[in-house]
């Protein structure tokens, strides 16, 4: 979910109908947690300011990794006490701790699979806030770092213990610093699509997991135990990843044919995300090994490269058929690409 305020976009992981679901169904303690995550962006309004006055922002060489984790004691006050650098000591605190590696591990997988340098592609810190508010219930990205709730222990687990939940969130800034695509209607679902894709690849990255192994999971932990659902979506098989009465039944389609016309989230940019993600998905499968050499090439020259704001769905399988010929000299793998968008019904 992003939404803009006048001086910050805040892109967070959990979708808003789920927390419209808990705000129906909940108790009075759930329904005031959801309220509270629902209505985040507005709340931290001018915070971009306050992170930019933090002295830790200087620059070092280019190509460094450069972490820093701070606290915010349960406040909203961004980005908090700072907590943890990148030469200081592992922390007893798990949340620091996974904050730091997730970053680490984000840095390493962009840098080592496909050249990147940081978010921006020019060394930029990764800063994390960790303890964000009171039993807050997600993650989010707002633009120049990461903010991570503890979870309620009901519904959603701590928001540091998924590395995809990291990746997907870490993402929204490489689409932020690239194509820049308009978080609404199908460019705003291409780019939830463009953050399932990375934070996936970089769980697999990780686990050295192959395309067919892998689980294709985003948000797997995330739900408390009671909670009937294996993570916030499904990639392979998307609208079976939860299923419960508190939180409602996974709404994502798996084809155009199923796609939603909603005015709710944002044009529904977290539910018809299922189509893209379901064609990258069969293609990583259909092409074998590690989705993240040819399918995740393809997708990351697309993003950083082809993308436009306001790129559409059929425009994108375009590009990515576009990007697989010239990448592998028209061996094929254009055509492969071609059948996965015709499955989920996205003629090129």
């Amino acid at each position: 979910m992003c939404t803009n305020s006048t001086h910050i976009a805040i892109c967070s992981i959990i979708p808003p109908v789920i927390m419209e679901k808990i705000a129906e169904n909940g108790t009075a303690r759930q329904k005031e947690l959801a309220y509270q995550a629902i209505s985040v962006g507005g709340q931290l309004r001018g915070q971009r300011e306050a992170i930019m006055r933090v002295g830790a922002f200087k620059g070092t060489s280019a190509g460094t990794k450069r972490r820093t984790v701070f606290d915010a004691q349960h406040g909203q006050s961004l980005p908090g006490k700072l907590v943890r650098g990148e030469k200081d000591r592992k922390s007893s605190d798990i949340s620091v701790n996974e904050a730091f590696t997730g970053s680490g591990k984000t840095y390493d997988f962009y840098k080592m699979v496909y050249n990147r340098n940081s978010i921006d592609d020019s060394g930029m810190r990764l800063d994390s806030t960790v303890h964000f508010r009171r039993n807050f219930n997600n993650a989010f990205w707002n633009g120049q770092q990461m903010v991570y709730g503890d979870g309620d222990g009901q519904i959603f687990n701590r928001f540091t213990k998924s590395i995809d939940v990291i990746g997907h969130e870490l993402t929204h800034g490489v689409t932020q610093f690239t194509a820049g695509l308009e978080y609404q209607d199908q460019s705003g679902a291409l780019n939830e699509h463009m953050s399932d894709v990375f934070g996936s690849l970089l769980k697999q990255y990780s686990k050295r997991q192959t395309a067919k192994g892998a689980d294709w999971l985003i948000g797997e932990g995330l739900f408390a135990s009671g909670i009937r659902g294996v993570a916030l979506r499904s990639m392979k098989a998307p609208g079976t990843a939860y299923d419960d009465p508190l939180i409602g039944k996974d709404p994502q389609p798996d084809h155009m044919s199923k796609f939603v016309k909603t005015t709710s989230d944002n044009g529904g940019v977290h539910i018809n995300s299922g189509i893209p993600n379901k064609a990258f998905c069969d293609l990583a499968i259909s092409l074998g090994g590690n989705a993240w050499t040819k399918a995740g090439r393809i997708w990351y020259v697309t993003l950083t490269e082809k993308v436009k704001p306001l790129t559409q769905f059929q425009e994108f399988a375009r590009m990515t058929f576009d990007a697989a010929r010239s990448l592998f000299n028209a061996d094929g793998t254009e055509q492969v690409v071609k059948t996965a968008w015709a499955g989920v019904g996205v003629k090129i």
